[in-house]
């Protein structure tokens, strides 16, 4: 049996299906295209600015290079991974050390104050005053940062000496003892860092449903049960995020100890990111620069890595 045109009842739609499809594909691959096209900008910025100068740095890391001039990098291998990992380089201790104390130290003080600030605030009046307020740090630059707390670390007529001498204590060499050097640069690092993490934070306590700390309240909980058991396992992933990005940042931080310290005392606040500074601009050594750059790189890979794994699995453990 067939229809009017000829063709029978099967094939009809078999050809309409087909036709379909056909033109579902070409849809499809015109979203593609459109897509690709609309990306074309990011992606094109990213391959300039980030993968070209990362495979150039690989390059680096494995030659000699003076610099400025191509024509004489010279392959030497992994000959500048042993000179900054030997047992004699000064790469892993101090400046490895330093680099890693201070960025933990950093990190732990900014987050345990920033949890603190952004409950508290989103507790008050004016919640987006006190907001601001804590977030002026991060849109002044470095170098005022720096050099205000450098004023307040003097010995002679600092503030904070002023006031340990108004209760009968000495003053303090702050930035000039190899004890108190690191310590002084971290409390900066932190402070200078808080008003991001305490703008993120309110956004993910604020986003946290009344509902659990109602019926919190219904089964008797205290203030500081709700914020252990309730506060703290809901800010979870806003916490994985404020504290891997403090990582990144105070792992790559260099700015802050070139205005206040500049490496000293006797290379006690040091750290990766100035020395890789002082290898490429002060002596020429890019090579030696790049290895360093990557095997800081490979640190916050790892500790990346760590922290992911460690929140998924205290999310696992109170799931």
């Amino acid at each position: 049996m067939t229809t009017l045109n000829g063709s029978s009842p099967a094939t009809a739609p078999t050809a309409s299906k087909r036709s379909r499809r056909g033109s579902l594909a070409k849809s499809r691959r015109r979203q593609a295209w459109a897509a690709w096209f609309f990306l074309s900008p990011t992606l094109l910025f990213f391959g300039i600015f980030l993968v070209l100068p990362l495979l150039f740095a690989i390059g680096l890391s494995l030659s000699v290079w003076g610099g400025f001039d191509l024509t004489r990098i010279e392959f030497t291998g992994l000959d500048n991974f042993g000179a900054i990992l030997s047992e004699g380089s000064s790469f892993v201790a101090p400046i490895l050390t330093n680099t890693l104390l201070f960025a933990f130290g950093a990190v732990a003080l900014a987050l345990v104050a920033s949890v603190a600030i952004a409950h508290a605030i989103t507790r008050l009046r004016f919640e987006g005053f006190w907001r601001t307020l804590y977030f002026l740090p991060i849109v002044t630059t470095v170098v005022a940062v720096g050099n205000i707390w450098k004023y307040l670390y003097e010995p002679g007529g600092g503030l904070i000496n002023g006031l340990l001498n108004a209760v009968g204590i000495s003053s303090v060499q702050f930035l000039s003892d190899p004890d108190t050097a690191l310590p002084s640069v971290v409390v900066v690092q932190a402070w200078a860092s808080i008003g991001s993490a305490i703008l993120i934070l309110t956004a993910g306590l604020k986003a946290i449903p009344h509902t659990y700390y109602e019926a919190g309240e219904l089964d008797g909980t205290t203030a500081w049960s709700a914020f252990w058991h309730i506060t703290l396992p809901l800010l979870r992933p806003t916490l994985l995020f404020v504290m891997i990005t403090q990582f990144i940042g105070a792992l790559q931080s260099f700015a802050l100890i070139i205005v206040m310290t500049s490496g000293g005392p006797a290379n006690a606040t040091n750290v990766a990111g100035f020395e890789m500074y002082q290898q490429a601009f002060r002596f020429g050594s890019w090579g030696v620069a790049s290895a360093m750059a990557l095997v800081l790189f490979a640190v916050i890979f790892v500790i990346t890595l760590l922290q992911l794994w460690f929140f998924r699995r205290k999310g696992e453990e109170t799931s």
